[in-house]
């Protein structure tokens, strides 16, 4: 009997497959399709005939933890032990699977705010825990109201993803003074902060958990250098967390994969030396604003995008369809694959509305703007 029965393929594979089927340009998985920084890859090659192919120490690279710790206190003005405080894990999916192992007994529930990313119940279930879904407000803003009225003493972990997968959208000051009110009413209460999309916004700035003293000793944080570093095939992450709760994680992640790619953490901990890290920012607004000006010759309406590399966009004025087969039609007819957005909520909620990938380079993004002018 399978323990996971409802876990079908991913529609991420399921519109990559078909991406491929009809010759279609996937604009649907998050995955960039440009160059490496060349010396990201000149460090690599270079490495590659040094002695550092065997085991990488359990929580991660001595040298790369350092250099976490350091970007941590430059961009958040966090201190955080590197010894104690942070695990490198094999992505951030890895990270989050063994945290929710780790933290998570049988019968306790955990919030998930929905669209949601897929990889977030699963790890709950297997837990023989129970996932709880709330959705978030129709402009992808959480709804404290729901939220509060939700969350009872057996609640043991809420999971935030901000910026946000799939909408694009950022916590603001508020959001955060909320959720503080809620760990004060509620001792027991965790914060997973998956923020791998954290160095990728624009107008509004980024407001991490590391910026919250109150909240800094009941998180973990999750953070994603294939995302960071358009590198998503290394499979590279890290989580910070008190010492308290990393000794339990670690646990987990020891006889999960013990430890994570040892010439990759030493490229990336060279890499940090030299990389300018807020420059990314900048490179991918200005992929957004490309893009978003190739789609106000569509019939699309686009929505707001503070952050990640994602431009989600309704279509109610171009079809009644649901979300899945508009989105279907789209690879068929026009040559362009998308996601529909109700896949990311447990109810299936369907706001006719779709999520583009904006990672591409420029001719790519050319091309499927000029498919898109079709509809």
């Amino acid at each position: 009997m399978s323990k996971l029965p409802h876990i079908n393929t991913s529609i991420f594979s399921v519109m990559t497959q078909m991406a491929i089927e009809y010759k279609a340009i996937n604009l649907a998985q998050g995955f960039p399709n440009f160059p490496l920084d060349e010396r990201l890859t000149s460090i690599l090659v270079k490495l590659s005939n040094e002695n550092i192919h065997q085991y990488a120490p359990m929580a991660g690279n001595i040298s790369l933890l350092e250099k976490i710790a350091t970007l941590t206190a430059t961009s958040y003005r966090r201190k955080v032990n590197p010894k104690d405080e942070i695990l490198v894990s094999a992505g951030a999916t890895e990270g989050i699977f063994a945290t929710i192992q780790a933290l998570v007994h049988p019968n306790e529930e955990v919030i998930i705010l929905d669209p949601s990313y897929d990889c977030y119940e699963t790890p709950i279930l297997l837990c023989n825990a129970k996932p709880i879904r709330i959705n978030l407000k129709n402009d992808f803003t959480p709804n404290w109201e729901l939220i509060g009225n939700t969350i009872n003493q057996n609640t043991k972990l809420i999971i935030i993803n901000n910026p946000h997968n799939p909408s694009g959208r950022i916590w603001n000051e508020n959001d955060f003074i909320q959720l503080e009110k809620l760990l004060e009413l509620y001792p027991k209460l965790l914060v997973l902060s998956d923020e791998v999309y954290e160095y990728i916004t624009f107008e509004q700035k980024h407001i991490s958990i590391h910026h919250r003293p109150k909240l800094w000793n009941r998180s973990i944080s999750v953070s994603s250098f294939g995302k960071t570093f358009h590198i998503t095939g290394w499979k590279i992450g890290y989580l910070i967390a008190p010492i308290h709760l990393m000794n339990e994680i670690k646990k987990v992640h020891q006889f999960l994969v013990f430890s994570v790619n040892s010439v990759a953490q030493v490229a990336l901990s060279a890499y940090l030396d030299i990389v300018d890290i807020p420059s990314l920012a900048s490179f991918y607004q200005q992929k957004r604003d490309f893009f978003r000006t190739l789609l106000a010759d569509t019939k699309f309406n686009l929505l707001p995008c503070e952050g990640t590399y994602f431009q989600t966009v309704s279509y109610a004025t171009i079809s009644n369809e649901n979300d899945i087969d508009f989105t279907k039609r789209l690879v068929k007819e026009i040559g362009v694959a998308t996601i529909p957005i109700s896949t990311f909520n447990a109810d299936g909620k369907d706001n006719h509305c779709i999520r583009f990938c904006f990672a591409k380079d420029d001719e790519t993004l050319i091309q499927a703007a000029e498919k898109l002018k079709k509809l």
